[in-house]
């Protein structure tokens, strides 16, 4: 097995990275953030291991997949998966968040406070493909509208963020207006896939 493991392995040992990670670098965003991109990178540079449960479109909207959630909140780790042509409305996070593409492309439209406090004004926009990572929190910006940027099939990109994002208060925007709305996105399932069961690597070793 390569550094790297294979299947789900690779979602335990990004779980392992990232638990290191947070301890080590403690309240340090920007430590997070610069060496997180690059566990996540390597978590996304492979297609295989995402279990098909959590592959899965609504027909109607995007869908938040919960794959893991520190027991201490300190980060989620969650699947989002982008029918054909679905996006969100302009929204923030509150947290940091590193975004990596793993199958299909998404388009990210970022948002800033116009001068007169009043609306938010568009910046720039990303395109992620497939092993791109990219960041955001409320120090770097963290406003932004997020679509499929594929009109014909689904996209799924692999989240982690710097709480339990599921149960976070954040805001949805009237780009035009500046009206904010609260909301808490919660999670598309109720169960989470088992990257912890080792029991037949270790098997595999009796003799």
């Amino acid at each position: 097995m390569g550094a790297n493991g294979t299947g789900i392995d690779k979602l335990r040992h990004y779980v392992q990275a990232m638990t290191r990670l947070v301890e080590a670098a403690d309240a340090d965003e920007a430590r997070i953030i610069a060496e997180g991109r690059k566990h996540l990178g390597a978590l996304i540079a492979q297609d295989d291991w995402l279990p098909e449960t959590f592959a899965q479109p609504h027909p109607e909207h995007y869908q938040q997949y919960l794959l893991h959630c520190d027991p201490l909140e300190r980060f989620s780790v969650v699947s989002f998966v982008w029918g054909p042509g679905q996006k969100t409305p302009v929204h923030d996070h509150t947290v940091w968040g590193l975004i990596g593409m793993l199958r299909g492309s998404e388009r990210s439209t970022a948002y800033a406070p116009a001068a007169d406090g009043k609306s938010y004004v568009q910046g720039e926009i990303e395109i992620l493909k497939p092993g791109d990572v990219s960041a955001v929190s409320p120090r770097i910006g963290d406003v932004h509208q997020v679509a499929n940027e594929l009109a014909d099939k689904v996209s799924i990109s692999i989240h982690t963020y710097g709480a339990n994002i599921g149960a976070v208060r954040r805001h949805v925007f009237d780009a035009k207006t500046g009206a904010a709305k609260d909301f808490v996105s919660g999670y598309g399932a109720a169960v989470l896939p088992n990257p912890w069961d080792r029991s037949a690597a270790v098997r595999s070793q009796i003799r």
